[in-house]
């Protein structure tokens, strides 16, 4: 037996279940990770929510580092003793699991298990944002919400590693500091200024080249608002509920603006592409482009107090949990 943390009905942090379990042997394909950290990310919460629906009862977490300890038959790339970061498909918050070979990666042996926890899924999700869906150039504006979050503590430093200029919000004083700390060339506190105007006069009325927008309805308007002519409106995230576009008529009157709505499903459908993200994050890191900032530590029997932390957007960088 085992400890996991189910899911049994859609709602609040308090649905989360601590429970005992008892694991079947990897299927076909498949390999069984011993958890030795587990990472913490707002995409678990949707999943809890219900705002992205699972199949219930479900395992929830998305993102978990540890050690193989059995292979399923057909399994030729992944071995026993092996070390290995994933990030997806739901099931992490567990001491242990089964998760397709094809969806783990290896973990370099200078890489601690709770570094590769922290920073799997938000690094990959760097990764596409600022190579992929807009590939920073030298001399680009970007505007980055929440940037002192999992996800902004890595996109800031390595924007500017890239030579872009960071304009970056935060909800508070503090938060604000760590944006500047981690490279933010401007910081703005979009929770008492209008973030829109103020990147305006940043820029000289010009607006910025893409806007990365993880929080959603609340930042919406005002990040159409922020865009050049013909800028990207990257909204990979709904921390403050989701995002309704009932009229594409504004993105003509804005400017002729671009929107894309990414997921790293799509971005990392294939094991090459998974592969190849988590090895350039590990580089980067290595390159010093990045620092890891694990702000919190919670075991598994707490994760409702985690996820009332996430959502009360009391964190600060990553945050880990441990089995």
């Amino acid at each position: 037996m085992s400890k996991t943390v189910l899911v049994r009905a859609h709602g609040g942090p308090e649905v989360l279940s601590y429970e005992d379990r008892e694991l079947p042997p990897p299927g076909p394909g498949e390999v069984r990770v011993r958890h030795r950290a587990i990472g913490l990310n707002f995409i678990d919460t949707y999943h809890r929510s219900g705002l992205y629906p699972m199949p219930l009862p479900f395992v929830a977490g998305n993102e978990g580092a540890g050690d193989v300890e059995a292979v399923g038959e057909g399994v030729t790339d992944v071995a026993v003793g092996d070390r290995v970061t994933y990030a997806g498909p739901p099931g992490s918050y567990a001491e242990e699991r089964n998760i397709p070979a094809a969806r783990v990666a290896p973990i370099p042996d200078d890489v601690s298990y709770e570094v590769a926890a922290a920073i799997t899924l938000k690094g990959i999700t760097a990764y596409y944002l600022i190579f992929q869906t807009w590939p920073l150039a030298a001399g680009d504006t970007v505007l980055f919400h929440a940037a002192a979050g999992g996800v902004g503590s890595i996109v800031t430093p390595w924007a500017k590693a890239l030579g872009a200029r960071v304009i970056a919000t935060a909800g508070s004083p503090e938060k604000l500091a760590l944006a500047r700390a981690l490279g933010a060339d401007d910081v703005i506190d979009y929770r008492t200024e209008d973030f829109a105007k103020r990147v305006r006069e940043l820029t000289d009325g010009r607006g910025v080249d893409v806007v990365y927008d993880g929080v959603g309805k609340d930042t919406w308007s005002g990040s159409l608002d922020s865009l050049r002519p013909r800028g990207l409106m990257v909204s990979f995230g709904n921390a403050s509920g989701p995002v309704s576009v009932p009229d594409l008529g504004i993105l003509a009157r804005k400017g002729s603006l671009y929107v894309t709505r990414p997921t790293t499903a799509s971005y990392m459908a294939t094991t090459q592409e998974l592969r190849t993200a988590v090895a350039a994050v590990f580089d980067a890191l290595r390159a010093g482009h990045f620092e890891v900032q694990i702000g919190q530590r919670f075991g598994l029997h707490e994760t409702q107090e985690a996820h009332r932390a996430l959502e009360g957007r009391t964190t600060t960088g990553s945050t880990v949990i441990l089995p």
